[in-house]
């Protein structure tokens, strides 16, 4: 049952998304800020835990799970650093998974061999 609730959940997200790309004017980049923020404003509510234990892994995902992610490391930063952690607490919690994806993605530019489209 938790995989079609994870599953579902995730399609929900996308579809909303989708959704919103058709039917405004917002580019890809404005939506995926969008949800970064929503991750990290329902983390600051109190409300994305609940949404996650419900969820599963189709909300722990996709960016709404990174936005929280930075929530976490900025709340965890300032309790231990005070206002200076307003600054590195996001950078301190997400800078494993973005250094994955710059290291996988420069790998992957080796295999694939990107082209500029014109």
């Amino acid at each position: 049952m938790e995989y079609i609730t994870a599953f579902v959940t995730g399609g929900l997200i996308c579809a909303a998304v989708q959704i919103l790309l058709d039917r405004t004017k917002m580019m890809p980049g404005r939506v995926m800020v969008l949800l970064v923020c929503s991750g990290a404003v329902l983390g600051f509510a109190g409300l994305y835990k609940p949404f996650q234990e419900m969820a599963g892994s189709g909300a722990s995902v996709p960016l709404l799970g990174f936005g929280n992610l930075l929530w976490q490391g900025v709340r965890e930063a300032v309790d231990e650093h005070g206002l200076l952690g307003v600054f590195m607490g996001g950078f301190t919690a997400s800078a494993a998974g973005i250094a994955a994806a710059l290291i996988f993605g420069y790998i992957a530019s080796f295999v694939f061999d990107p082209k500029m489209k014109k």
